[in-house]
């Protein structure tokens, strides 16, 4: 690869908008480069089984990742293991910035993705994915008449504990303030529901298992500081996330939450950027979205392109 060479497109992320993105520019002959980035394959490597992915009843989240890579290497993709260090979008063609070389290109999509906040416990990064987990969505069905813990006090986690009274009636939120902070609806429908439990002004300061999958939690009181176990088979986190976007603070807009502005569906500030999946979607936070949010960039980079006879 000439890194001298001005690119058509340069994909930012690797993650699920990121690999739908280069399936359609492949086949397009944009000749998509994609950064993969410091976590190829996105928030999908750290979980188990997905099965809301339409066509596969159930597939291990990683082998989904590398199976959408080698779709979009199958129609001449490429991809660099880099990840991105800085950008200029001041002029075209524009100049992104690796750990280890610069390029040029007259066009990008950025799918770099959300992180999901984190307690920061011990137990946490052991057993992430191993019945710690952010979507109680994608996760729930997993854990019928199992014991449930909820972290957060937010709409998230009011939706996510109402969601399981599907599966369960032995629900517990815990909260690290002394009153919820989601709306007075959501709060109402979760208190008047005796399937849930919630613990306030608490957090989980440790997270045991057997080496496979948790089976229990420390829960320390920040008031009294009085420590408690409490056996669980399921934590899901519902403590918000943040959207990937500290490399484009000075060169994009961005909404107050910090996620990327849209306009007319895929584009962001500066003409000939576009923008895919969770660094710019706080609402549905769903694979399957930012797939379809990929291919919707792919299409408009496509257009561009052609308009621009850059082709």
């Amino acid at each position: 690869m000439n890194t001298n060479d001005t690119h058509n497109l340069i994909i930012i992320g690797s993650g699920p908008a990121g690999l739908t993105a280069a399936v359609y520019a492949a086949r397009a002959f944009l000749k998509p480069l994609v950064i993969e980035g410091p976590n190829p394959g996105g928030q999908l490597m750290g979980t188990t089984a997905v099965e809301n992915w339409p066509g596969e009843k159930s597939i291990m989240g990683p082998q989904l990742m590398m199976n959408m890579k080698e779709h979009a290497k199958h129609f001449d993709a490429q991809f660099i293991a880099n990840s991105v260090t800085k950008v200029n979008f001041t002029q075209s063609p524009f100049t992104i910035t690796t750990n280890k070389e610069t390029f040029k290109t007259n066009s990008v999509i950025i799918a770099a993705g959300a992180s999901p906040n984190k307690l920061g416990c011990p137990g946490e990064e052991e057993y992430w994915g191993k019945g710690v987990t952010t979507c109680a969505v994608c996760d729930g069905a997993f854990y019928p008449d199992k014991t449930v813990i909820v972290v957060g006090g937010g709409d998230t986690a009011m939706e996510d504990a109402s969601f399981m009274t599907k599966y369960t009636d032995k629900i517990t939120i815990v909260h690290i303030l002394d009153k919820l902070t989601a709306s007075p609806a959501m709060q109402q429908r979760v208190i008047d529901n005796p399937k849930i439990t919630i613990i306030y002004s608490s957090t989980i300061t440790e997270i045991n298992g057997d080496g496979s999958h948790i089976s229990e939690v420390e829960i320390t009181n920040q008031k009294t500081k009085e420590k408690t176990i409490l056996k669980t088979d399921v934590i899901f986190l519902a403590i918000g996330q943040k959207p990937n976007t500290q490399l484009f603070k000075d060169q994009l807009k961005m909404d107050k939450m910090g996620y990327l502005e849209l306009k007319d569906k895929t584009k962001s500030s500066v003409e000939g950027v576009f923008i895919a999946g969770d660094i710019a979607d706080y609402r549905y936070k769903q694979a399957i979205v930012s797939s379809g949010s990929g291919c919707m960039a792919a299409l408009d980079t496509q257009r561009y392109l052609e308009n621009k006879e850059l082709l």
